[in-house]
């Protein structure tokens, strides 16, 4: 189960990088939006966290996939919450 939990963070890894990579051109077209990055791809762009979310569960199941709303500043969350 470990292994799997470290195979879903490096993934999730890759989807930040992804994001941080193409995040100029993300804030001028998507600015405020909610944005979903899977395999590395922006795959959906939506108006609401809440829409973002029910559809990427929907499509992707549980994950890994990045969702983050454009010009937002990031969101650290503690390794207890992100490895627990």
């Amino acid at each position: 189960m470990a292994i799997a939990r470290e195979e879903e963070m490096s993934a999730l890894q890759r989807e930040i990088a992804a994001y941080e990579r193409k995040r100029a051109m993300i804030e001028t077209e998507y600015f405020g939006k909610w944005v979903v990055v899977r395999q590395e791809e922006i795959v959906d762009v939506f108006d609401s966290f809440e829409d973002a979310a029910h559809e990427s569960a929907r499509r992707f199941g549980r994950g890994p996939y990045l969702i983050r709303q454009a010009g937002a500043a990031p969101i650290i969350l503690p390794a207890s919450v992100m490895y627990g």
